[in-house]
């Protein structure tokens, strides 16, 4: 079987979990640059930026802070970008040879936990965004709210055709806007102090840089649910290269911005950036600023999006698990439908809460904790243990070679997130190590280590090759039945 064949085509996707054939791979390699640039440039982004500064650090350091932060952590999510071409298959369900047929529900959870909790931060933002600019209060907020988890939820139904032209279409407009916004910031004046290198603190410096590793990391569950159709001869590493420089162009530009606005407005910065957006936009001329925030919240509704979509993903996984589901456009739809309402209900109910940055900022760290030893796991099981050979069908067995608990997952995972927890720093738990280090937090050089390495000792038994040989065998069938839509039984 080719990837040569005409590619089927419909205006709503009709594949979820299932493995996608040959005959159906298509797209081009350059479509993932625009895609993952306009994740990222986005007012929630935009927040991560902030809170070096909010946190006492000067501009200068806070900006180095981000910038290594964003090196870091893309390289983790751009490596899981690569697997999607490779295996055909969401990035979620890839758990199950870690973790298990029935173990990986345990990183499922948390990826959807992940999933809605940046869903209710996205939309609050889009609606505040769009709210400020026509001058309503909180009741307006939430007509905005419900309006746009509609209108996400519509392009997520439709699926990931949509979502890669939308995104393409949002860069263009993006690069002409924020590039003159850019140019305002740059000409801001600034207190006293913000670049001199001498005013260096630990605790704000490291608390910015685990942030933006922690966002970056945070898209590793998303990335090759939007590389899985391209076809296998664009290769790992020109798809890593695409995804990474994307994703790191569009975060380090928006953070940056957004750590120039905090330190720019100093103790009257209003948490999100939103004001301060409004208002540095505006001097280029009156409702330029406006134009910023409405433009804005299409990014942020766009990235809702794909949260609905990757949430629907990860929730039909989970199903699977406890009994099978054959992946149709119905059972799509359906999960689409329950993940934006829930996280609709949690935004309208903490829609007046005036604690974002602390609450983001918590948020932001809890999903570096969590994804910080899966993202080790199955990394070192695609590049070191596995190379990139599954055998694919397996996975949808529950009683194949994968088996229902990956103990060595589990294990592997387990053992690395109990490592980080004494460099924990959050507002509501500290570990005795960030204490001792003045709130520094060193979790993630710990816990990406240890469940790493752990992970790669104890897959030593494992028989790669039987493996391979097995996934030769059901190469043919595993083609015919998805290009007919059916599952394989177990």
């Amino acid at each position: 079987m080719t990837a040569t064949a005409e590619p089927r085509r419909t205006a709503v996707e009709i594949r979820s979990i299932d493995y996608v054939p040959l005959s159906e791979r298509h797209g081009k390699l350059w479509h993932l640059g625009p895609l993952w640039f306009m994740s990222n440039a986005q007012i929630a982004t935009l927040a991560v930026g902030v809170l070096g500064v909010g946190a006492g650090g000067n501009l200068i350091w806070s900006l180095v802070a981000i910038l290594l932060g964003v090196v870091v952590g893309t390289f983790f999510m751009a490596a899981h970008c690569s697997q999607g071409p490779q295996l055909g298959l969401p990035q979620m369900i890839q758990s199950r040879p870690q973790f298990g047929y029935i173990g990986a529900i345990l990183v499922w959870l948390f990826a959807y936990l992940q999933y809605a909790g940046f869903n209710v931060f996205n939309t609050l933002l889009a609606s505040e965004s769009v709210t400020s600019v026509d001058g309503g209060g909180i009741g307006q907020v939430r007509i905005w709210l419900v309006v746009g988890t509609a209108l996400a939820a519509a392009a997520a139904i439709f699926g990931y055709d949509l979502i890669h032209r939308m995104e393409q279409a949002l860069t263009y407009g993006f690069l002409v806007l924020f590039g003159i916004l850019t140019i305002i910031v740059l000409t801001l004046h600034y207190p006293a102090g913000s670049f001199s290198l001498s005013n260096f603190d630990l605790t704000p410096f490291l608390l910015q840089f685990s942030v933006v590793a922690g966002y970056q990391i945070s898209w590793a569950i998303y990335v090759s649910d939007y590389s899985r159709y391209l076809p296998p001869e664009v290769t790992i590493r020109k798809t890593f290269y695409w995804t990474y420089g994307g994703s790191a162009l569009g975060a380090a530009w928006i953070m940056f911005i957004g750590s120039a606005l905090a330190a720019w407005a100093g103790l009257s910065f209003s948490g999100t950036g939103i004001a301060e957006l409004h208002t540095v936009g505006n001097k280029f001329f009156d409702g330029f600023g406006g134009i910023i925030l409405l433009y804005s919240a299409l990014g942020l509704l766009s990235v809702t999006a794909l949260n609905m979509y990757g949430g629907s993903l990860t929730l039909i996984s989970a199903l699977d698990s406890f009994k099978k589901v054959r992946p149709t456009l119905t059972v799509r739809l359906a999960m689409i439908g329950l993940t934006a309402a829930l996280s609709l209900v949690v935004a309208l109910a903490v829609a007046n809460n005036d604690s974002f940055q602390a609450n983001f900022s918590n948020f932001l760290l809890l999903v570096l904790y969590f994804f910080i030893p899966w993202t080790a796991v199955n990394l070192v099981d695609f590049f070191i243990v596995r190379r990139g050979h599954y055998a694919i069908a397996e996975i949808f067995k529950p009683d194949g070679i994968y088996g229902r608990w990956g103990w060595r997952g589990i294990v592997s995972y387990l053992v690395g997130f109990a490592a980080m927890t004494p460099f924990f720093s959050t507002e509501h738990y500290s570990g005795w190590v960030a204490n001792a280090a003045h709130g520094a937090d060193y979790s993630l050089f710990v816990g990406l280590p240890v469940a790493g390495l752990l992970y790669w000792w104890l897959c030593r038994s494992v028989d790669t090759e039987a493996e391979r040989r097995l996934a030769e065998e059901q190469a043919d069938i595993l083609e015919q039945e998805a290009m007919a839509h059916e599952r394989t039984e177990g």
